[in-house]
Protein backbone atom coordinates (compact mmCIF):
# COMPACT_ATOMS: atom_id res chain seq x y z
CA UNK A 1 0.00 0.00 0.00
CA UNK A 2 1.55 3.57 -0.96
CA UNK A 3 1.67 5.61 1.77
CA UNK A 4 -0.16 8.05 0.67
CA UNK A 5 -3.11 5.82 0.92
CA UNK A 6 -1.94 4.36 4.10
CA UNK A 7 -2.62 7.40 6.56
CA UNK A 8 -6.16 7.82 5.27
CA UNK A 9 -6.58 3.90 5.81
CA UNK A 10 -5.68 4.39 9.26
CA UNK A 11 -7.83 7.55 9.97
CA UNK A 12 -10.74 6.01 8.71
CA UNK A 13 -9.93 2.85 10.68
CA UNK A 14 -9.63 4.13 13.83
CA UNK A 15 -12.92 6.42 13.41
CA UNK A 16 -14.94 3.44 12.26
CA UNK A 17 -13.14 1.36 15.40
CA UNK A 18 -14.74 4.01 17.86
CA UNK A 19 -18.18 4.26 15.96
CA UNK A 20 -18.74 0.48 16.37
CA UNK A 21 -17.68 1.12 20.37
CA UNK A 22 -20.65 3.99 20.64
CA UNK A 23 -22.67 2.08 19.17
CA UNK A 24 -22.43 -1.11 20.85
CA UNK A 25 -22.29 1.26 24.13
CA UNK A 26 -25.47 2.63 22.75
CA UNK A 27 -27.45 -0.33 21.77
CA UNK A 28 -26.33 -3.58 24.20
CA UNK A 29 -25.06 -1.01 27.07
CA UNK A 30 -21.85 -2.02 27.14
CA UNK A 31 -20.32 1.02 29.60
CA UNK A 32 -16.48 1.21 28.75
CA UNK A 33 -14.11 0.86 31.71
CA UNK A 34 -10.71 2.45 32.35
CA UNK A 35 -8.63 0.19 29.68
CA UNK A 36 -11.53 0.51 27.64
CA UNK A 37 -11.58 4.55 27.24
CA UNK A 38 -7.66 4.29 27.52
CA UNK A 39 -7.60 2.07 24.61
CA UNK A 40 -10.23 4.65 23.25
CA UNK A 41 -7.69 7.61 23.49
CA UNK A 42 -5.09 6.04 21.59
CA UNK A 43 -7.46 5.09 18.47
CA UNK A 44 -7.96 9.14 19.13
CA UNK A 45 -4.69 9.87 19.40
CA UNK A 46 -3.64 6.97 16.63
CA UNK A 47 -6.17 8.49 14.13
CA UNK A 48 -5.15 12.28 14.92
CA UNK A 49 -1.53 11.53 13.83
CA UNK A 50 -2.43 9.19 10.72
CA UNK A 51 -4.63 12.24 9.53
CA UNK A 52 -1.86 14.58 10.55
CA UNK A 53 0.32 13.12 8.28
CA UNK A 54 -2.11 12.73 5.52
CA UNK A 55 -2.40 16.63 5.31
CA UNK A 56 1.01 17.33 5.64
CA UNK A 57 2.19 15.29 3.17
CA UNK A 58 5.77 14.60 4.80
CA UNK A 59 8.44 12.96 2.43
CA UNK A 60 11.92 11.36 3.53
CA UNK A 61 12.68 11.53 7.08
CA UNK A 62 9.67 13.07 8.23
CA UNK A 63 7.66 10.02 6.64
CA UNK A 64 9.82 7.64 8.67
CA UNK A 65 8.66 9.75 11.63
CA UNK A 66 5.39 9.54 11.25
CA UNK A 67 5.65 6.22 10.62
CA UNK A 68 7.77 5.18 13.80
CA UNK A 69 4.93 7.00 15.69
CA UNK A 70 2.14 5.54 14.22
CA UNK A 71 4.13 2.29 15.47
CA UNK A 72 4.82 3.54 18.85
CA UNK A 73 0.99 4.49 19.06
CA UNK A 74 -0.30 1.34 17.85
CA UNK A 75 1.69 -0.60 20.44
CA UNK A 76 0.56 1.17 23.35
CA UNK A 77 -2.90 0.70 22.53
CA UNK A 78 -1.83 -3.20 21.81
CA UNK A 79 -0.20 -3.24 25.56
CA UNK A 80 -3.48 -1.23 27.10
CA UNK A 81 -5.28 -4.38 25.25
CA UNK A 82 -3.50 -7.32 26.81
CA UNK A 83 -3.51 -5.71 30.53
CA UNK A 84 -7.49 -5.92 29.92
CA UNK A 85 -7.44 -9.43 28.49
CA UNK A 86 -4.85 -10.28 31.29
CA UNK A 87 -7.67 -8.56 34.20
CA UNK A 88 -10.45 -11.23 32.60
CA UNK A 89 -8.37 -14.13 32.43
CA UNK A 90 -7.80 -13.72 36.34
CA UNK A 91 -10.87 -13.32 37.70
CA UNK A 92 -9.83 -12.30 41.34
CA UNK A 93 -8.00 -9.03 40.26
CA UNK A 94 -10.51 -6.76 41.26
CA UNK A 95 -10.95 -3.67 38.57
CA UNK A 96 -14.23 -1.65 39.96
CA UNK A 97 -12.97 1.54 40.55
CA UNK A 98 -9.33 1.51 40.29
CA UNK A 99 -6.98 4.34 40.42
CA UNK A 100 -6.92 4.55 36.76
CA UNK A 101 -10.31 4.91 36.29
CA UNK A 102 -10.53 8.07 39.05
CA UNK A 103 -7.31 9.31 36.81
CA UNK A 104 -9.50 8.35 33.70
CA UNK A 105 -12.67 10.59 34.56
CA UNK A 106 -10.64 13.28 36.34
CA UNK A 107 -9.40 14.20 32.91
CA UNK A 108 -11.38 17.25 30.94
CA UNK A 109 -11.85 14.39 28.26
CA UNK A 110 -14.66 12.20 30.09
CA UNK A 111 -16.13 15.90 31.27
CA UNK A 112 -16.36 17.68 27.35
CA UNK A 113 -17.57 13.63 26.02
CA UNK A 114 -18.75 11.78 29.04
CA UNK A 115 -20.49 8.94 26.16
CA UNK A 116 -16.63 8.31 24.79
CA UNK A 117 -14.73 8.81 27.64
CA UNK A 118 -16.01 8.55 30.84
CA UNK A 119 -14.97 5.52 32.89
CA UNK A 120 -18.23 3.07 34.55
CA UNK A 121 -17.90 -0.30 33.84
CA UNK A 122 -15.72 -3.20 34.96
CA UNK A 123 -12.43 -4.25 33.46
CA UNK A 124 -13.23 -7.82 33.67
CA UNK A 125 -16.57 -8.40 32.91
CA UNK A 126 -17.21 -9.45 28.96
CA UNK A 127 -21.10 -8.78 27.72
CA UNK A 128 -20.37 -9.16 24.40
CA UNK A 129 -18.35 -11.37 21.48
CA UNK A 130 -18.43 -11.25 17.77
CA UNK A 131 -16.81 -14.25 16.13
CA UNK A 132 -15.87 -15.80 19.54
CA UNK A 133 -13.71 -12.77 20.59
CA UNK A 134 -14.86 -10.09 22.89
CA UNK A 135 -13.79 -6.37 22.80
CA UNK A 136 -10.51 -6.11 24.08
CA UNK A 137 -9.69 -9.26 21.84
CA UNK A 138 -10.71 -7.26 18.91
CA UNK A 139 -8.97 -4.41 20.14
CA UNK A 140 -5.87 -6.14 20.67
CA UNK A 141 -6.14 -7.95 17.18
CA UNK A 142 -6.47 -4.23 15.29
CA UNK A 143 -3.54 -2.73 17.47
CA UNK A 144 -1.57 -5.38 16.58
CA UNK A 145 -2.83 -5.15 12.67
CA UNK A 146 -2.09 -1.03 12.57
CA UNK A 147 1.08 -1.90 14.36
CA UNK A 148 2.34 -3.96 11.44
CA UNK A 149 0.96 -2.34 8.87
CA UNK A 150 2.62 1.07 9.90
CA UNK A 151 6.12 -0.98 9.97
CA UNK A 152 5.69 -2.45 6.98
CA UNK A 153 4.24 0.87 5.55
CA UNK A 154 7.24 2.99 6.57
CA UNK A 155 10.02 -0.18 6.24
CA UNK A 156 9.84 0.45 2.27
CA UNK A 157 11.21 3.12 0.27
CA UNK A 158 9.07 5.20 -1.58
CA UNK A 159 8.35 4.24 -5.20
CA UNK A 160 10.30 6.34 -7.39
CA UNK A 161 8.24 7.65 -10.43
CA UNK A 162 9.50 6.79 -13.97
CA UNK A 163 11.23 9.98 -15.94
CA UNK A 164 9.83 10.38 -18.95
CA UNK A 165 12.44 9.87 -20.88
Amino acid sequence: METRYFFPFVSFVCALLLACALYLQDTRGLMPCALCVAQRMVYWLLGLAALVAFLHRPRGIGRRIYGAALVALACLGLAVALRQLWVIHHPGFLCGISPEARLINALPLARWWPPMFEASGSCAAVRWKFLSLSMPDWSAVWFAVLAVLSALAFRSRPRRRPTGR
